[in-house]
């Protein structure tokens, strides 16, 4: 006759199927992140570019949107002259705002100042905001 296995072996069984298990889902819960970042983008190009209006930027004004899923500004300095700018302070990445009456964007968190071609004028930013590519057609802006 056969023994069965004793009330303490069944539950050390179960107890380490039930740890190792949830060590499993633990581990790919943290490593999903990990593997979303580090694979390359999926698309193409083109899905990097967006299209604005020109209609929404007037001269000297200053339009936010999202690109390529961070905040970003399009800036129309003179008719027809379109800026692209991060929207993002280089210092610790908070975000700019837009000073119309003075014509540059100042970030909020620590009095950084930048020209609204994105060159730092004052304040603890280390290097100017990063640009994106700008072209026009009809009556599109297209940044990308």
């Amino acid at each position: 006759m056969e023994r069965e296995p004793s009330s303490p072996h069944r539950r050390r069984f179960f107890l380490t199927t039930l740890l190792g298990g949830l060590g499993t889902v633990l581990l790919v819960a943290a490593g999903w992140p990990v593997w979303q970042f580090l694979s390359p983008r999926k698309g193409t190009e083109e899905e990097d570019k967006v299209a604005i209006p020109r209609s929404r930027i007037e001269v000297g004004g200053a339009h936010f949107f999202q690109f390529r899923g961070h905040p970003a500004v399009l800036v129309q300095n003179a008719p027809g002259d379109f800026i692209a700018l991060s929207a993002v302070c280089t210092h610790l990445g908070c975000i700019v705002q837009w000073l119309p009456e003075k014509q540059e964007f100042l970030c909020p968190c620590h009095a950084g100042i930048f020209s609204r071609e994105g060159k730092v004028v004052a304040g603890p930013p280390p290097k100017p905001l990063p640009s994106f590519p700008v072209a026009l057609a009809d009556d599109q802006v297209l940044v990308g």
